[in-house]
């Protein structure tokens, strides 16, 4: 069941709309983080995706390298899974901003593979939390109009 009014679907707010989940995105990554809730990387998301799926609440794919082919058969890829599973996607742009809130290097100093991040929530009782349930119904809102994997810019800070 979609939750937009009229004026949403007509693209008034829409603006306004897009950087509220945008911010909201942003609480969710953060929150999760320290919780361990995250996962980097399309091997590493691939692995967690085949190991447990009902644990993944959120895929993020970033837009920022399009022209790589191999990337976005990963992308396709993970994608299908992802519908399979009823597992909410966003593509995010800016992957600068992206970095800057997940940290942008692993622990031994290598840069983090941003293109593909997982949110992860091993017990569902355990996180409510309204930010995420935000960016669930922007995609679920999204997905009623046609637009299975919506794009969220996350602006400069």
């Amino acid at each position: 069941m979609c939750n937009m009014t009229f004026e949403e679907i007509n693209g008034e707010n829409s603006s306004e709309r897009m950087e509220s989940v945008a911010k909201a995105l942003e609480e969710v990554l953060s929150s999760a983080l320290p919780h361990g809730c995250i996962t980097v990387g399309v091997y590493e998301a691939a692995k967690s995706l085949n190991a447990d799926p009902d644990s993944v609440v959120l895929c993020l794919l970033t837009t920022d390298d399009e022209e790589d082919v191999a990337l976005q058969i990963h992308f396709t890829l993970i994608q299908a899974f992802c519908c399979e599973n009823d597992i909410n996607i966003l593509r995010v742009s800016n992957m600068r901003r992206l970095a800057e809130i997940l940290g942008g290097v692993k622990p031994e100093g290598e840069p983090m593979d941003l293109h593909c991040v997982l949110v992860t929530n091993p017990q569902p009782t355990l996180w409510k939390d309204p930010a995420l349930n935000k960016v669930n119904r922007f995609c679920r809102d999204s997905r009623c109009l046609d637009q299975w994997v919506p794009v969220i810019n996350l602006p400069d800070r």
